[in-house]
């Protein structure tokens, strides 16, 4: 059984920009929650089917796989696998209100992929908050990066 952890905010730049800046793996060590090395990158990132395996810090993610499911000017999704999970992580950008900047979305779909017959209750109670908190700071630290680039920093 899947779950979704959901977050979503405003930043100053336009939605292509939005995707471009999430999309550029040299910046996500300043944005992505435990990121720490790119091990390996196959194909032209974020091109369709191509792949980054990054690694987190101590304490974090472990080995990370992100492969590319889908990729528009407004939105990217790749399939993820780790440790602990599987499933598919997306980032879009819509218009903001007024044609001001833009309203980006974060989202994780995930299963778990350890634990016993007790990793429902574990997920319901640690795991869903822990994804969603991780996820709200990716994107808030990302919503800085977007400032820096809108030259509002």
């Amino acid at each position: 059984m899947s779950r979704v952890a959901r977050v979503t905010g405003s930043v100053p730049i336009r939605p292509e920009a939005a995707v471009d800046l999430w999309s550029d793996v040299r910046r996500w060590p300043s944005f992505v929650e435990g990121f720490a090395r790119v091990l390996e990158q196959t194909g032209e990132w974020p091109a369709q089917g191509a792949k980054v395996v990054w690694e987190s810090g101590p304490g974090g993610r472990g080995r990370v796989t992100e492969k590319v499911t889908e990729r528009s000017p407004r939105s990217l999704a790749a399939r993820v696998a780790e440790e602990r999970l599987i499933g598919v992580q997306s980032f879009s950008a819509t218009e903001g209100e007024g044609g001001e900047g833009s309203v980006v979305e974060l989202a994780l779909d995930y299963e778990l992929t350890s634990g016993s017959a007790l990793k429902g209750i574990a997920d319901a109670l640690f795991v869903r908050r822990a994804v969603r908190d991780a996820l709200g700071r990716t994107l808030r630290r990302y919503a800085v990066e977007a400032q820096e680039d809108a030259g509002l920093r």
